[in-house]
């Protein structure tokens, strides 16, 4: 966008490749999330028409699975996971009936007051038996802390269909890059120099004032002040990708496993994303990737802000100092201490006047 005005860009990167989380790497002719599954959707026209500029997406159409102990579920909650769930139930009023009954016992339980933690929150959104099967084990595998010590805030609505209808997102586009996230980091960075395996701090960089009359800075906003308000947290995950030697592993993209007994919260089985009906068995083998959900530590790459309030309060503080810094642009996850979509993202850097 700012080479589109005129002005001259340099982008550095810390780790050996450019595009951040959404690099591909390409591995029995499959296009690998390396850094866990990106999925593109929006509402926004502006924001669809413009990655489309750059790149053609395809129809790729999200729908989970959840691996309850072996118990197949639809994502997100709708008609086929209430009829899986309860085979008694074939229709929204009687679906509807089941949750009303299982949420009413929730609502008494608390006995006129708030919930205090995410699980009394659940269980008056949907009742115990989703709530145990698919959001109790599930949500502690990814926080790391038990639902009852989680607060209510992070679960403030569960989507609920009364129809049958497996399509995760409500946005009108969602697709993924013909030819991988690659292509379009290729075509959103044509033309401008760009540098790898170059960290900011302790690069020539630092003293960016000496090249640049402005930086779009993308790191963690805690780094860029030198943690002097102190450090904040975060949660990342870990991928353990392997080769398998099937054209199809799991018959889907995402297959989320909500119970205790496997360590992992989701298997990802990457040809999916881009290859559909006959095309996924003319690739004798598969890729999948097993993530991990896990507590940040030095050296990781974070990836999820933990919103309770003292990190929440930390983050305020140092926005307010990036206030000051009236030449730089704090952009993104990390820098904005904020879970964002690849879109909302798209749509702020539109809004962005490089002049």
């Amino acid at each position: 966008r700012a080479k589109k005005v005129g002005k001259k860009c340099l982008v550095i990167d810390k780790r050996a490749h450019l595009g951040g989380n959404v690099y591909c790497e390409n591995m029995e002719g499959i296009n690998v999330h390396k850094y866990g599954a990106h999925i593109f959707h929006t509402s926004n026209k502006e924001v669809w028409n413009f990655v489309n500029s750059i790149v053609e997406f395809n129809r790729y159409t999200n729908c989970p699975v959840a691996n309850y102990k072996g118990e197949l579920y639809n994502l997100p909650f709708n008609m086929n996971t209430f009829s899986k769930m309860w085979p008694d139930v074939h229709t929204p009023v009687e679906a509807q009936v089941r949750i009303d009954e299982q949420k009413s016992e929730a609502v008494a339980a608390l006995n006129g007051r708030e919930p205090s933690n995410l699980e009394e929150q659940a269980l008056i959104l949907v009742g115990k038996d989703i709530y145990e099967k698919l959001i109790k084990e599930y949500t502690e595998k990814q926080w790391g802390r038990k639902c009852v010590d989680l607060p209510s805030f992070i679960i403030k609505r569960i989507p609920v269909r009364m129809i049958f209808d497996n399509n995760y997102f409500n946005d009108k586009y969602q697709g993924i890059p013909i030819g991988g996230y690659n292509k379009l980091i290729e075509g959103l960075l044509e033309g401008v120099e760009c540098k790898t395996s170059v960290d900011f701090f302790k690069s020539e960089y630092k003293d960016w004032q000496k090249y640049a009359v402005k930086l779009v800075y993308t790191g963690t906003i805690d780094e860029y002040f030198d943690y002097k308000l102190g450090k904040l947290e975060w949660r990342t995950i870990s991928l353990k990708t392997r080769i398998e030697d099937t054209p199809n592993y799991q018959g889907n993209a995402v297959v989320n496993y909500t119970s205790s007994n496997e360590p992992y919260t989701r298997v990802i089985e990457h040809k999916h994303f881009e290859m559909f009906g006959n095309e996924v068995y003319d690739c004798s083998k598969t890729v999948i990737s097993e993530e991990y959900s896990m507590e940040y530590k030095d050296g990781m790459e974070p990836y999820y802000p933990v919103n309770n309030d003292c990190n929440n309060e930390l983050a305020e503080a140092y926005r307010q100092l990036a206030v000051n810094e009236a030449h730089v642009i704090f952009g993104g996850r990390l820098a904005q201490y904020k879970y964002y979509d690849m879109a909302p993202i798209i749509e702020e850097v539109l809004a962005l006047k490089f002049i």
